[in-house]
């Protein structure tokens, strides 16, 4: 497989655009001290991007109506009390995966 500079720099200037705003916040901000209204406010995203994911895949739209689709609810249990339990976010990834394929095995 041969590849085409421009494709090349394509990929490239594609990861620069990437790295930018993802890892230099965290470079620049590892050498100053925040104050403890922004970093309380910032604990509170994990939350919400949580509360998104879940809220996104569990809802479903039937014909202008809203329904829940409960296979995802019972995965969703177990990763919860997970969670609140632990408070360690790869353990709660992990046990979501587990719980999800369950789900999906099962039913």
């Amino acid at each position: 497989m041969s590849i085409n500079l421009s494709v090349l720099l394509i990929i490239l200037g594609c990861a620069i655009v990437t790295i930018i705003p993802r890892i230099i916040p965290f470079i620049v901000i590892r050498n100053i001290q925040l104050p403890k209204i922004v970093v309380k406010w910032l604990s509170y995203i994990p939350i919400c991007i949580f509360s998104a994911l879940i809220v996104d895949s569990f809802i479903i739209e039937d014909e202008s109506l809203l329904s829940v689709d409960w296979s995802v609810v019972a995965a969703i249990i177990p990763t919860l009390i997970v969670a609140l339990w632990t408070k360690s976010l790869s353990v709660t990834v992990i046990v979501g995966i587990l719980c999800m394929a369950s789900v999906r095995f099962l039913f």
